[in-house]
């Protein structure tokens, strides 16, 4: 019989993986989801191998709907359960530009992948859990969207991105309170800057504001691992009587300072 089961959507790498590797540290198993890189889910899956629990690689982008109808099925086949759904998945605009000039192929691709995909992928996921649930077959799951301070901070030159996140917060909100009555907990965590694919290509600029001008209290890079950490946390039920909750991964970026 198998223990515990995550899906962690884009969990083939950067954030993602870390937070299949911290599960897989705490014994959880994970459904590795990538869109296209199928070299990093493997080499994710072989990690969690390693750590002794199993993982299993499902091709999907989030943002169509029969690869997310395909993901849950696929999972639910493999291993019959779902204790846990991340919604990590999610991109940034394929070019910054100032938010005048934004097309809607943009705006709508973003949304797509970072809001529309995790709504409906909880819905599906819900569904199956509240069955599980009543049917006996598992106890207290729960869902983590995983966002961004982007949710509450303005970049004008990546609009669509912080619309998308904002979003996000509000779906944890919705989801938290709809899911309450099924003893279904629902999450935001809320990243800072994280040593990822994405902040790479402003490495300079991120080295500078945070180990020279401080913007973060903590004066270091965040890693996906830190996004693990307080994902197994809350997996490891550590927040029984919290639900709807903002958990700031940020170094104290959040922080108001004089």
């Amino acid at each position: 019989m198998p223990g515990k089961i995550a899906i962690v959507t884009g969990g083939s790498r950067g954030i993602g993986r870390g937070i299949v590797l911290a599960l897989a540290q705490h014994g959880w198993s994970s459904v590795i989801n990538y869109r296209g890189n199928l070299a990093a889910a493997e080499d994710t899956k072989k990690s969690v191998e390693r750590l002794g629990e199993t993982g299993e690689c499902i091709q999907g982008d989030v943002a169509i709907k029969t690869d997310r109808e395909r993901l849950v099925r696929d999972a639910l086949a493999r291993f019959g359960r779902i204790d846990l759904l991340v919604n990590n998945a999610g991109m940034g605009p394929r070019q910054r530009v100032d938010m005048i000039q934004v097309s809607e192929a943009s705006y709508d691709e973003v949304m797509a992948t970072n809001l529309k995909g995790p709504f409906f992928l909880t819905q599906l996921v819900a569904r199956e859990m509240i069955r599980l649930v009543q049917s006996e077959q598992i106890q207290n799951p729960k869902i983590i969207n995983i966002s961004s301070i982007s949710a509450y901070t303005s970049s004008p030159s990546r609009a669509e991105y912080c619309i998308s996140k904002a979003g996000l917060s509000m779906l944890t909100a919705l989801w938290a309170d709809r899911l309450a009555e099924y003893g279904i907990n629902v999450y935001e965590i809320r990243p800072g800057i994280i040593a990822t694919d994405l902040t790479s290509v402003v490495k300079d600029k991120y080295d500078h504001l945070i180990l020279e001008e401080g913007i973060t209290p903590i004066r270091r890079w965040g890693q996906p691992e830190d996004i693990g950490k307080a994902v197994a946390a809350i997996a490891q039920g550590l927040l029984p009587f919290s639900t709807g909750e903002v958990i700031n991964v940020d170094g104290g970026f959040h922080l108001s300072r004089l």
